[in-house]
């Protein structure tokens, strides 16, 4: 698992560690599920849907394609 330092306000800081304490969760699960909620997905992820959403549909792979590049554009669009 690759590491990652950022830069936080100590007030945001203070936050996250007192959310993380809350939910009996790392700081780092909560910034994981954070990231999931967002919809910010690996490439590998992002394939598996397709591949997902394509067996359970009729679509052709380019029609899956635009379908789920649609989805993740309407979740950034929202933040």
């Amino acid at each position: 698992m690759s590491r990652l330092t950022i830069t936080l306000s100590e007030a945001r800081y203070r936050a996250l560690k007192e959310a993380s304490v809350q939910r009996d969760k790392t700081i780092g699960q909560l910034i994981d599920e954070s990231l999931d909620f967002y919809g910010i997905k690996s490439r590998e992820d992002a394939r598996h849907l397709v591949v997902r959403a394509r067996a359970h549909s009729k679509l052709t792979e380019s029609q899956a394609v635009a379908v789920a590049q649609e989805n993740v554009r309407a979740v950034r669009r929202k933040s």
